[in-house]
């Protein structure tokens, strides 16, 4: 079977902590679609590392990785990455790193694209990592975009300069100038060259051969649900299917295939970027969230959005998912409060009270109806059973299981990997 990890808020929840700490069970982790902007962050043995595209399996010498089709590839980063893993951990990951051919790749004018497009949309601006992802993905449906299969083509160069020539129009229709581009292409063209010293090949066939040898598959999603393509907070959203539902176009996996789903979601929330955020504390509670959690981007390094609680976002993202077990991230981050307050439903500005997510959540003035609850106002350093955490913490574990349906198996007290109580 494959099981599903993914994040259920506005991305950034721990996912690759988690995929690091349930992979001893898998043969394969997967991606199934994002690009560079998934930073998930991993720490262990007083390490700490960020991986961007590689799947967060990679630390786990029996387990293969593959980057599947959903997923756009930048060469360059992806380089960068192995690097940096070869420099920390010496790591060889040639012989449990495998790419599929049918990914999308991230050329340079896709980055300029990003930032010309992110300029013209002025204050409205989406809060875009400016990685290129967006416009990658839209060569991918518009059916013009290069695939990682067609760097091993004769005519690859050919295939690369025409979609350049495309770019080059639109970024003089958006009057955005061109700098650099030389010097940014020869190194792109390097890290194609470095790409194809790992195993392309058509992941599809590779992970349905697990399947049928009766080997357990872990799909790891990057970003969020509230980030989603169709469900998320539109249009301030990426640019892929981060539901359950994408493990299945990302991978080529039957509906059938699917699972245990694993949802992510932090005690509290976080957002980076513009766009809708119903919890959010613009205060010193805000701040304090922040500074205690150590909230800024793993990838941009941007401080991220904090407030609390949203039952009504982690509902809706439970019942898109078809979540079977939750995780709850960083509740040593609220080890500082006394009372925590969590939104239960929303006042919308002619009055009406819903636990439904709006559709026009981003023009909506929506105002959350919070409950108080306990906090637990104490350290959680050292306990590694569930029965020994805090009273005030196991009732806000049941607390959030009696309002969302589903049980709560992971909770996790710090960074470390070994900080995960398991109920």
């Amino acid at each position: 079977m494959v099981d599903i990890l993914l994040g259920l808020q506005w991305g950034d929840e721990g996912k690759g902590k988690i995929v690091d700490v349930l992979a001893p069970n898998y043969k394969v982790v997967a991606r199934f679609q994002g690009g560079p902007n998934a930073g998930h962050t991993l720490e262990f043995d007083g390490i700490k590392h960020v991986l961007h595209q590689i799947p967060s399996g990679v630390f786990r010498k029996d387990c293969d990785n593959i980057i599947g089709n959903g997923v756009v590839l930048d060469p360059v980063i992806f380089k960068k990455e192995i690097d940096s893993l070869t420099e920390k951990f010496k790591m060889d990951l040639s012989q449990n790193l495998i790419i599929s051919t049918k990914a999308s790749i991230i050329i340079p004018t896709h980055r300029l694209l990003d930032a010309a497009q992110e300029k013209a949309k002025g204050v409205n601006k989406i809060g875009s990592t400016l990685k290129g992802i967006g416009p990658t993905y839209t060569d991918k449906v518009g059916r013009h975009g290069l695939r990682v299969g067609d760097i091993l083509s004769p005519t690859f160069k050919e295939k690369y300069n025409k979609l350049v020539a495309k770019h080059k129009q639109q970024l003089s229709f958006l009057e955005f100038e061109i700098e650099g581009l030389e010097e940014t292409e020869k190194v792109f063209f390097e890290a194609c060259e470095f790409l194809k010293t790992f195993k392309i090949t058509e992941t599809e066939y590779t992970v349905n051969k697990h399947l049928e040898d009766g080997e357990k598959v872990l799909a790891e999603g990057a970003q969020g649900s509230l980030l989603d393509i169709d469900f998320g907070s539109y249009p301030f959203v990426t640019s892929s299917s981060t539901t359950a539902s994408g493990v299945c176009a990302g991978l080529g996996v039957a509906p059938g295939k699917i699972g245990e789903v694993y949802g992510i979601f932090k005690a509290y929330c976080t957002r980076v970027g513009s766009g809708p955020f119903p919890t959010e504390l613009e205060d010193a509670t805000g701040e304090l969230m922040r500074k205690e959690g150590n909230e800024f981007g793993a990838t941009t390094g941007r401080p991220r959005r904090c407030g609390w609680l949203d039952i009504p976002a982690l509902k809706y993202t439970v019942m898109l998912n078809g979540v079977t077990q939750l995780v709850m991230m960083k509740a040593d981050v609220l080890n500082i409060f006394k009372e925590l307050e969590v939104c239960v439903a929303y006042k919308l500005a002619d009055g009406t009270v819903t636990e439904q997510m709006p559709f026009d959540i981003c023009d909506e003035k929506v105002t959350p109806i919070y409950e108080t609850v306990k906090g637990w106002d104490c350290s959680l350093e050292g306990i590694t059973d569930f029965d020994k955490l805090p009273q005030e913490l196991k009732d806000y574990v049941k607390y959030i299981e009696d309002k969302v349906g589903v049980s709560i198996t992971y909770v996790s007290t710090s960074p470390d990997r070994t900080a995960t109580i398991k109920r």
